[in-house]
């Protein structure tokens, strides 16, 4: 295991910051919008779209690009974030989130937006998504890897056995899944709701090559994205423990936010613990 340099990790804690304070911001001007499972992703789309992915913001549709799928479309302000910060759009188009005539809308579009891979939002898609992308890329000959964000509620749902199968039985060791692993969905509890449990045994069962890691910790994420990029010959999947809402004390594990966006005061309350400014 190489460690990731201490200048590496303190540039990509401030991304993720970054990333925290605008969606916040996103989701207080729209009064509508999830934060619970984009806040809980953050450190995974930071690790990806600032030191893992080969991209060009600037030649979007470059055919040699690595792809990523939100599976999780309710988590867009997360992924408009991240893109803005890269460079795909003007940063300043973010507060259009949820409007009438955005390119911004609650569920991830591809035709509006550069850098969205899959329009996403009906759960428990994305991962045959990305394993078809993933297929295509090796009868074309291209080295590109495919990543999709997975939520743990989503896994009861959906294609997402069928997809662990196919993608294991066709050697798709271009493809990685994270499972964003924070035990919360918009009902309560997802052991309690449906459990899919246990996620480790499953994902090996059906062929998969499965790292557990703190999903917060990027020294941690940085070294399993580099040991998927290694494994040969099946799919590997990241389960990622993590914490609903996190960075913002009062959201933290509480299932309310699932799908409750900040009042004003909220919002205030949530930049300031992330040292930022009320808009």
């Amino acid at each position: 295991m190489a460690e990731a340099a201490p200048a590496l990790l303190r540039e990509l804690e401030a991304k993720a910051r970054t990333l925290r304070v605008n969606l916040i911001r996103m989701l207080a001007e729209a009064g509508s919008g999830h934060p619970g499972g984009s806040l809980s992703a953050v450190e995974i789309v930071t690790a990806l779209y600032f030191h893992v992915m080969r991209l060009k913001p600037l030649e979007p549709d470059w055919p040699d690009r690595d792809r990523f799928i939100l599976s999780k479309g309710h988590a867009a302000p997360l992924l408009y974030a991240a893109l803005a910060e890269r460079g795909f759009f003007p940063p300043e188009e973010l507060l259009t989130l949820r409007k009438l005539g955005s390119r911004l809308q609650g569920h991830p579009d591809l035709r509006k937006l550069p850098g969205v891979e899959a329009s996403t939002g009906s759960l428990g898609q994305g991962l045959s998504i990305g394993l078809g992308i993933a297929l295509a890329g090796k009868l074309d000959g291209r080295g590109y890897r495919v990543y999709v964000l997975l939520g743990d509620g989503e896994c009861q749902e959906g294609q997402v056995w069928e997809a662990a199968m196919a993608a294991a039985h066709y050697r798709a060791d271009n493809l990685t899944a994270i499972l964003d692993y924070n035990g919360l969905q918009i009902d309560g509890p997802v052991a309690q709701v449906l459990s899919p449990l246990p996620f480790a045994e499953k994902w090996e069962a059906f062929g998969w090559a499965v790292r557990e890691v703190d999903g917060h910790d990027f020294a941690s994420l940085l070294d399993a994205f580099a040991w998927a990029a290694g494994v040969r010959g099946r799919p590997s999947l990241i389960l990622a423990r993590t914490v609903k809402g996190k960075g913002v004390s009062f959201m933290e594990n509480r299932v309310d936010w699932h799908g409750t966006a900040p009042n004003r005061e909220q919002a205030a309350r949530a930049l300031a613990e992330l040292g930022a400014p009320s808009p």
